[in-house]
């Protein structure tokens, strides 16, 4: 379940997040705003942006096919390992 929240940004933020998103390829200022708390909420030390980017890719692929099950029986999987 997603929840919506409204964010008042200063013109000069705004006009630099949407360079940002051209420069980064986002969809929109949202994604690149969601992203951005990705980063600050869970970001492992010494992980590097390209090994982030490996693991997104195989969490999407893991989650479009199935592969894990639920949230709870992935981390039972990687507690075993």
């Amino acid at each position: 379940m997603n929840t919506q929240i409204n964010l008042r940004l200063p013109e000069l933020l705004l006009k630099k997040a949407q360079a940002e998103v051209r420069r980064q390829g986002f969809m929109n200022v949202q994604e690149l705003i969601k992203e951005s708390l990705r980063k600050t909420l869970y970001e492992i030390d010494g992980t590097t942006q390209e090994e982030l980017g490996f693991l997104r890719k195989l969490y999407k692929i893991s989650e479009d096919k199935n592969l894990y099950g639920t949230e709870d029986e992935l981390f039972d999987k990687l507690n075993k390992e």
